[in-house]
């Protein structure tokens, strides 16, 4: 082990750890990386998250941090305000994190910004610690998708190694293990003032220029080797998501992602009922894809898919079937079951909003109701085309009806007519039977009840 006077300045260890670390590989690129470090040492990287945890934003904080570093900059300062997130994307960011080859700052801010669950592990996981004025953190106990408490033996598993990881992470940044444990067990939660006092975190900083200013000159450890942090002044570079990882981090939202879902389906619905009309299809697939997308990288309970998918064909079978509205009330209760469960798993604290739960159950209640109630009256009322159509029309005589026939005017058509009596042109008559391109008809005798006949050219 090197004496203190013994060891290379930091600035020279970070070169050449770098540099042996890709000398192997490629020598050319490690000279090119030193000499592009050697013009970076006055700057820092910035990125901002201000959503909830999940693949996205793991992804992004790992890309982040292997930037900053290849651009050698003095440090990687992470805005956060998180409401929580998926536990397996927030055991990514801390491994990261304690991992990170240059200082890594996590500043809980603006005012009014939180670190809520998730945001603990990974703000308690930085190199410094930082908060604004009127920011909190803390409330890290695990839940179920719906925000309620597991139960069973699941409750104390879950418990146990989310306290182990919020303590193991405490101890190794030298941070207040006690309130760790209690942020799990007993979901406390804090101001930015009270966090500074239980050493929590390191320090509050009423803005960037701020924090830049009391973060120089501190001595941060980063892979067990001790480096000064020079900042005050430094040039700060943000970087912003990949529109993969922007388009990933919308949708990974559990709102979003539910109805992107609902959307797609009830498209491919409209499609389907209606051909040709294109547009709902397109869309409807293009939803759907989406949202399944979300589902591969969300946490999701298999259980509530299944319902949800049960609900609709539920739905769908209403139409068609003449079950009097018991398929419908199931395929209701089922829907709304399923979407509540669908985010109900113990990795995950996300949730559906159930105001969107219930307006989704209702839009669908409703179309189905409505369709349902068309279908209903198209088959009870009179056919209006085809051989059933012509049934009961009262047509004017165009050709005097006798032995053998006639012509009579019904639906703008001429059509071949016969009857029991002569008919002379003018009169009216009604069809009573239909055979062929035949019609059998009768006298109109009650000229009262005559029905008013649609006669080209007739503006009356």
């Amino acid at each position: 082990m090197l004496t203190p006077a013994a060891r290379p300045t930091d600035a020279q260890r970070t070169v050449t750890d770098e540099s042996a670390d890709r000398e192997d590989a490629d020598p050319e690129s490690a000279d090119s990386d030193v000499a592009e470090r050697s013009g970076g040492e006055r700057r820092v990287h910035l990125i901002t998250i201000d959503a909830g945890i999940n693949p996205a934003t793991a992804d992004f904080i790992r890309e982040s941090i292997a930037d900053a570093n290849r651009a050698g900059a003095q440090a990687l300062i992470i805005e956060l305000d998180t409401p929580g997130g998926l536990l397996d994307s927030t055991k990514m960011i801390v491994k990261d994190l304690l991992g990170a080859p240059l200082p890594v700052v996590v500043y809980v801010a603006p005012s009014g910004a939180g670190a809520a669950s998730a945001g603990v592990f990974v703000t308690m996981a930085a190199n410094v610690a930082a908060m604004a004025p009127g920011t909190n953190i803390g409330a890290a106990h695990p839940v179920g998708g719906q925000g309620e408490n597991i139960d069973g033996d699941m409750r104390a598993k879950v418990e146990n190694f989310t306290v182990s990881l919020s303590k193991t992470i405490a101890q190794e940044r030298g941070r207040n293990v006690e309130w760790a444990e209690k942020a799990v067990r007993e979901s406390v939660s804090i101001t930015e003032q009270e966090a500074v006092q239980l050493h929590v975190v390191d320090l509050v900083a009423s803005n960037l220029d701020d924090l830049l200013r009391q973060l120089d000159g501190r001595d941060v450890k980063v892979k067990g080797t001790k480096r000064r942090l020079d900042v005050a002044g430094a040039e700060v570079v943000r970087k912003d998501m990949r529109l993969k990882q922007k388009l990933l981090n919308i949708i990974a939202n559990p709102n979003v992602a539910y109805l992107l879902m609902m959307a797609g389906l009830l498209g491919l619905y409209v499609e389907f009922t209606h051909p040709g009309v294109f547009f709902p299809g397109v869309a409807g697939g293009i939803c759907l894809l989406l949202g399944l997308t979300a589902l591969q990288v969300l946490s999701i309970n298999y259980s509530g898919l299944a319902l949800i998918g049960l609900g609709l064909a539920l739905l769908i079978s209403e139409l068609f079937l003449p079950s009097f509205g018991v398929l419908g009330v199931g395929g209701i209760v089922a829907f709304v079951l399923g979407s509540l469960l669908l985010f109900d798993t113990s990795t995950s604290d996300l949730t559906v909003d159930r105001n969107i739960v219930y307006s989704a159950a209702a839009t669908f209640a409703g179309f189905t109701l409505l369709v349902s109630y068309l279908v209903v009256r198209t088959q009870r009322g009179k056919p209006s085309l085809g051989r059933e159509g012509l049934i009961g029309e009262i047509g004017e005589v165009r050709q005097r009806i006798a032995a053998p026939g006639g012509k009579i005017l019904v639906h703008g058509e001429y059509w071949n007519a016969v009857a029991d009596e002569p008919i002379e042109v003018g009169e009216q008559a009604e069809v009573t039977h239909v055979q062929g391109l035949r019609l059998t008809v009768r006298r109109v005798v009650d000229q009262r009840q005559q029905r008013r006949v649609a006669v080209p050219g007739d503006q009356s």
